[in-house]
């Protein structure tokens, strides 16, 4: 969410920024402005007349005591006027907060400077390629025919027990997608990351705390029942761990990661390019979370990128990072890389992991900050990364390394399955 003052000191150049977002902002925030006056307005109407209740209320008190009952009773009548009047100035203020709330939701985050003007994701800006994209054997086949050949995910079975886009993984699929989970934690935690276990169920204040509430609420799974969220990424519950609070500048940086299933409605996906493993409902992912001082946060995502890059590189997969434009960038990002696999089986290139970094947009919502030196509050900055999704992760291994005998596994892979083919 975007901060009051930052929007009264700079609203041309929000707009303007918000323009590489195709978003013509002039109206919303020159709507909060309007909110915020009115606002602002009400709460010192709303002072000035308890002062005046409070005053007339003592003056009352020293009447009485004085014995002079007959002024105080005329004054009292006054008092009665001006609760009724503070009453009404505390609902009209409540409201007005609460419009000027609803309204600052609405508004996405800021882009970075260097995000690239564009509509859809063919306005990506490829920024990196590293890997050799294999040559594949006759007759190769796309992933999800290969998970039948070998009986290593079943996704009709998921079909059979919960619905599609919920798929078994059977035998070495099983075992090969827990080595996956343990390898990317191992090396996360090699990093510097704490791991940590978190909840896979949110509240709506945890939702709100990091933009997926009220955006992305169709896509999410809602417990009506208990008023709880199915995660959609471990980023939601790691991050809100901070939520209202104020934490230690020299305990900057926090980094986290976590593994989580990941819960998602996808509402409207259909069609070939969501085959197999490529569009899931339920998947797993690990997550790496950081919580940094304003000043360091872009030297943050640098090395989040780095760290995904030596990744991809020991599972020696094919891949490309893509600097996201305006109009294909995440509600509450500033600035995302997203970091794509080749896959050669369906000669296509499938997204792995977003890198991203937030700057004060959730910490705003989360009212996550830090003492400066000077002992004032200040927002951090929170980032986030998958490190990584498994799914196409997974699709990728299994098409870029099928052989005539089989499918290889990924060396780095080997001590973590316990066997080195399929």
């Amino acid at each position: 969410m975007l901060q009051l003052q930052r929007i009264r000191d700079n609203k041309d150049a929000i707009i303007e920024a918000l323009k590489k977002r195709n978003i013509d902002a002039d109206a919303m925030l020159n709507g909060v402005l309007h909110l915020d006056e009115k606002r602002r307005a009400l709460q010192t109407e709303l002072d000035n007349t308890l002062a005046e209740s409070n005053s007339l209320s003592k003056e009352i008190g020293n009447l009485f005591k004085s014995g002079k009952g007959a002024e105080a009773n005329e004054l009292k009548a006054k008092t009665t006027t001006l609760k009724e009047t503070s009453k009404k100035l505390g609902e009209d203020l409540n409201n007005t907060a609460e419009e000027l709330q609803n309204l600052l939701y609405q508004i996405p985050n800021v882009p970075h400077e260097s995000v690239p003007a564009g509509s859809t994701d063919e306005d990506n800006e490829e920024i990196f390629r590293e890997g050799e994209i294999p040559e594949l054997i006759e007759g190769s086949l796309p992933h999800w025919e290969l998970a039948k050949k070998h009986d290593i995910i079943d996704f009709e079975l998921g079909v059979k027990v919960t619905g599609a886009g919920f798929p078994v993984y059977k035998g070495k699929g099983a075992r090969l997608q827990r080595a996956l989970i343990s390898y990317f934690l191992d090396k996360n935690t090699e990093a510097g990351y704490t791991e940590i276990q978190v909840p896979h169920l949110v509240n709506e204040a945890s939702g709100y705390g990091t933009g997926q509430l009220p955006d992305k609420e169709g896509q999410m799974y809602h417990i009506q029942a208990d008023d709880l969220y199915l995660i959609p990424t471990a980023e939601v519950p790691v991050t809100n761990i901070f939520r209202d609070d104020i934490v230690k500048k020299e305990d900057l940086p926090i980094t986290y990661t976590g593994y989580t299933p990941c819960f998602r409605r996808e509402a409207g996906s259909y069609g070939a390019h969501v085959r197999g493993l490529n569009r899931l409902h339920q998947f797993d992912k690990v997550e790496i979370v950081r919580v940094e001082h304003p000043e360091n946060s872009n030297a943050a995502l640098d090395g989040m990128i780095e760290h995904v890059k030596n990744i991809l590189r020991e599972l020696e997969l094919p891949y490309r990072i893509l600097r996201l434009c305006g109009g294909d960038l995440g509600f509450t990002s500033a600035l995302t890389y997203d970091f794509e696999v080749f896959s050669t089986a369906q000669d296509r290139w499938l997204e792995i992991s977003s890198v991203s970094n937030f700057e004060t947009y959730q910490a705003n919502r989360l009212k996550l900050r830090f003492k400066d030196e000077n002992g004032k509050n200040q927002l951090a900055h929170t980032l986030n990364g998958s490190s990584l999704a498994l799914p196409r992760v997974l699709a990728g291994i299994l098409e870029n390394y099928q052989t005539k005998d089989g499918i290889k596994i990924p060396e780095v892979l080997v001590p973590y399955c316990g066997f080195d083919s399929i």
